[in-house]
C-alpha cells in the first residue's frame, strides 16, 4: 500500500499542466524553399526550428518587421516578416500555376549558377524556389518591373503639444514697447527693368527609375514563378546561337528536319530582342534552314523592326487557294505583331519546302493580358500592430536574456 501511494504522487507531479499557449493574431506561410526560425530577432540568435515553402504559421507577436509565429510542431520563435506570405499571395501563386499550366512555351531555358524563384516580379517577393545549374525550365512570359518598391505612405506625425509656463509673479510685468524702426530704404531708379527677371529656369529632369526585365518560367513539376531574364540562356544549339550577333534570343521554336545523309538537322525560327528593357518582347524574328550544299545553318527569312509580343505560336496554316480552288494547310506559325496605328494584329506564315511565305494577318481585337500575380494584401495589413511594451515589461524582457529568468 505504501508503495502504490508513492508511486501515484510520482505520477501526479509528472503530470503537470502545460502553460496556456497565446493566442494567434493572424495566420501566414513560409515563402522561402528553407525557412529558419530563430530563438530571437537578431541573426545570432539560435535556430529553433526550420520549415519549409508553403507551411502554415500562426503570428503571435509583431515587432516593427519581425514577427514571432509559431509552427506546426509547436516551436515559437522569430523571422523576416518580408519572408512570409499572407494566405492571399498563397492563393495568387497558385492561380499563377494553374494559369501556366497550359500557356504554350516559349522556348527552353537553363542557367549556369543557382537562381532563385520569386512569387513576383520584385527583388523584394519572396524566394520559394531555386533552379539548379544546369536545370531546364520553360519560359512563358516576360515582364519588366520597377526595381524600386514603391514608398508606403507614413501617416503625419502627432502634433506636439506645447505647455504654458505659469508665471511666478502675480503681478503683469511692465512691457517696454520696442524701438522706432528705421526708415526703408529707397529703391533703385531702375527697379521697373529689375522687377522684370531674367528667363525662366527649366525644370530639372526626373531621375530615370531603374528598371529590372523578368521572365515567367515554369519548371518540370509545374511550379512557376520569376527570375531575372539575364540570369538565363535560350537552351538553342551554339551553331544556331552564334549567329545572335549580340541580340538576346527571347523565344525560339523548330519547325521542321532535314536529313543530311546520316545527320538529322532541325529547322529553328528564333525571336530577338536588340536592348532589354523594351515594352515589347522582341524586335526580330529570323528562320535558320540547313544548308545541304554548304552543310551548315544559312538564313531562311529574316524580318527586322518590329514590335512582337508573345506568344509566338506553332501551328499549321492555311496555303492560299490554287487555280482549282482547293486550299491545303502546311506547318508554320504565327506572330502577334503591333502596327503604327497602334493595334495588334497576328501574322501568319508558312513553312513550305525550308521556304517561309506569308498566309495572311487578321486584327486581334481582344488582346490577352499578361500572366501577372494579382494585387495582394500585404501581411502587415492582416496583422494589427502590438502596443509598445511598458517599462517594467522591458525590464523583465532584459532580465530573462541576462539571466534566463
Amino acid at each position: 500500500m505504501r508503495h502504490f501511494v508513492g508511486f501515484c504522487l510520482v505520477l501526479l507531479a509528472g503530470c503537470k499542466p502545460e502553460p496556456a499557449r497565446v493566442p494567434a493574431i493572424a495566420e501566414a506561410f513560409a515563402g522561402p524553399a528553407s525557412l529558419n526560425i530563430r530563438q530571437d530577432i537578431t541573426l545570432q540568435s539560435p535556430v529553433v526550428a526550420t520549415v519549409a515553402h508553403g507551411e502554415r504559421l500562426e503570428i503571435l507577436q509583431r515587432r516593427r518587421r519581425f514577427v514571432k509565429v509559431r509552427t506546426p510542431r509547436h516551436a515559437e520563435g522569430w523571422t523576416d516578416e518580408r519572408l512570409l506570405l499572407s494566405p492571399e499571395e498563397v492563393a495568387s501563386l497558385r492561380r499563377l500555376s494553374e494559369q501556366t499550366q497550359s500557356a504554350p512555351s516559349q522556348g527552353v531555358a537553363t542557367t549556369y549558377d543557382t537562381i532563385n524563384v520569386h512569387t513576383a516580379p520584385d527583388r523584394q517577393s519572396p524566394s520559394f524556389l531555386q533552379v539548379k545549374e544546369g536545370e531546364k525550365v520553360d519560359v512563358i512570359g516576360r515582364r519588366v518591373a520597377s526595381r524600386v518598391a514603391p514608398a508606403v505612405p507614413r501617416p503625419p506625425p502627432p502634433a506636439v503639444k506645447t505647455r504654458s509656463k505659469k508665471s511666478k509673479d502675480k503681478k503683469a510685468k511692465a512691457i517696454v514697447p520696442p524701438p522706432p524702426l528705421p526708415s526703408a530704404p529707397k529703391p533703385p531708379r531702375d527697379w521697373i527693368e529689375l522687377s522684370k527677371g531674367g528667363p525662366a529656369p527649366a525644370p530639372a529632369e526626373a531621375a530615370p527609375v531603374p528598371m529590372d526585365d523578368w521572365s515567367l518560367i515554369r519548371n518540370a513539376a509545374g511550379q512557376s514563378g520569376w527570375v531575372l531574364t539575364r540570369r538565363l540562356t535560350m537552351a538553342i544549339p551554339d551553331e544556331v546561337a552564334q549567329y545572335a550577333e549580340g541580340r538576346r534570343i527571347s523565344s525560339y521554336f523548330p519547325l521542321g528536319e532535314t536529313h543530311d545523309g546520316k545527320v538529322v538537322k532541325s529547322t529553328w525560327l528564333w525571336t530577338t530582342v536588340e536592348q532589354g528593357l523594351q515594352p515589347h518582347d522582341f524586335d526580330s524574328f529570323r528562320v535558320f534552314v540547313w544548308s545541304l550544299r554548304h552543310h551548315r545553318y544559312e538564313t531562311g527569312h529574316i524580318e527586322r523592326n518590329l514590335k512582337g509580343f508573345f506568344p509566338v505560336l506553332t501551328h499549321p496554316v492555311l496555303l492560299p487557294k490554287t487555280r482549282n480552288g482547293s486550299a491545303a494547310k502546311a506547318p508554320g506559325f504565327s506572330i502577334l505583331i503591333e502596327k503604327k496605328d497602334g493595334n495588334r494584329y497576328r501574322r501568319s506564315y508558312a513553312f513550305v519546302e525550308n521556304r517561309v511565305r506569308l498566309s495572311g494577318e487578321e486584327r486581334v481585337e481582344n488582346v490577352p493580358a499578361p500572366i501577372a500575380p494579382e494585387a495582394t494584401r500585404s501581411l502587415a495589413d492582416a496583422t494589427p500592430p502590438e502596443p509598445a511594451p511598458s517599462m517594467r515589461e522591458r525590464i523583465v524582457d532584459w532580465r530573462k536574456r541576462l539571466f534566463g529568468r
